[in-house]
């Protein structure tokens, strides 16, 4: 690695987690060594325009005054400048920056980028697909239901009645395609689950019904390329009913457990189901995986995964791995070797593949 990279951090998007990717981003940003890397900052606004600013931590209004970039070739500004760098570092949750929209754009640029890639990212993205992917694998993972919003209108008495035979009260309606528990909804009353689709066909024209369980909730957090490795795992203590939007990023009432307390072959087996589950979902760099172990029969499930995690103050990512022995700017160096031996890797396929 040379002695000093520039790495662009891109952060705020159009989804509903915007503001959770701007606190990510000042972390991040802190924890950059300036002695070893040459930080620029783009700022993306709710309406997609792209903009390059001092740091993420200027203030709201003043995010988004920078001169306009864009990689493609057919937006034009008389303001815009070459965006050039030897990393690029999308810290982008949710749509429009985690689902492999971005990957694909820096992709194509044939620009090395922290995190998974095109496929990796859209395939863990959207819930239905990566649960998919789980079950192929042999994964266990949680009974649920996919609806999507057509269905729901032309047949709703059909898709509720449906939901009511194949599951059981409580439920969790969620978006199939966003993270941070926005849109989401516990429902322990049948006459709620109308309204709890209704809330969450506002982010998402698919949702997920999925079986609510009696459980205690741990994450993990997986770190490699072709040989990934899994970080200690951590117990969340929800501060609410579950794990809600208020609860992470409001409230602040959570509470973590790290390491989690857990008998050794528990343990062991939540790390392997981290790296198959990387694994399944073709993904590299990063990702972090949650968990749940039912109280009643001690049955682990893989619920989801992750590909741009949080690194805000109480985002278990760097959390775990500062648990694990590799504390947040070390876990930052790791990540940009990753995204670097990555993109060499690629680019000797593509090379053998143009002779």
């Amino acid at each position: 690695m040379k002695s000093s990279l520039t790495v662009v951090l891109f952060f705020g998007g159009r989804s509903a987690e915007h503001e959770v990717s701007i606190t990510s981003a000042r972390a991040v940003y802190d924890n950059l060594d300036p002695a070893r890397y040459r930080c620029r900052s783009v700022f993306i606004d709710k309406s997609g325009r792209w903009s390059e600013v001092a740091s993420p931590h200027l203030t709201s209004d003043r995010l988004g005054r920078g001169p306009f970039h864009s990689f493609l070739p057919w937006e034009k500004s008389g303001e815009a400048t070459a965006l050039r760098a030897d990393v690029f570092w999308p810290i982008l949750h949710g749509p429009g920056g985690e689902d492999g929209t971005i990957q694909g754009l820096l992709e194509l640029a044939d620009v090395p980028f922290v995190g998974a890639g095109t496929l990796g990212s859209a395939m863990s993205m959207d819930k239905e697909v990566m649960k998919e992917m789980f079950r192929a694998r042999g994964l266990p993972i949680v009974l649920h239901e996919v609806v999507v919003e057509p269905e729901a209108a032309r047949a709703s008495r059909a898709v509720l009645r449906r939901i009511r035979t194949r599951l059981k009260l409580p439920l969790f309606v969620k978006p199939a395609n966003l993270g941070s528990s926005v849109g989401i909804t516990k429902v322990k009353f049948w006459a709620e689950l109308g309204p709890a689709m209704k809330t969450a066909f506002l982010y998402d024209r698919k949702i997920l019904i999925e079986q609510g369980l009696d459980c205690r909730e741990f994450e993990g957090a997986v770190l490699g390329n072709d040989d990934p490795e899994a970080s200690v795992m951590g117990e969340i203590i929800p501060g609410d009913e579950f794990y809600t939007y208020a609860d992470k990023y409001l409230d602040k009432k959570t509470g973590f457990v790290i390491p989690a307390v857990l008998p050794a072959a528990v343990a062991a087996r939540a790390r392997r189901l981290a790296l198959e589950a990387f694994r399944a979902c073709e993904c590299s760099g990063m990702a972090r995986l949650d968990f749940f172990l039912e109280k009643k029969t001690r049955r682990l499930f893989v619920n989801e995964i992750n590909t741009i995690p949080g690194f805000t103050a109480i985002s278990m990512y760097p959390k775990l791995w500062a648990a694990s022995g590799l504390p947040f700017p070390a876990l930052v160096d790791r990540l940009i070797l990753l995204a670097l031996e990555r993109h060499r890797t690629k680019k000797r396929c593509i090379d053998r593949d143009c002779r």
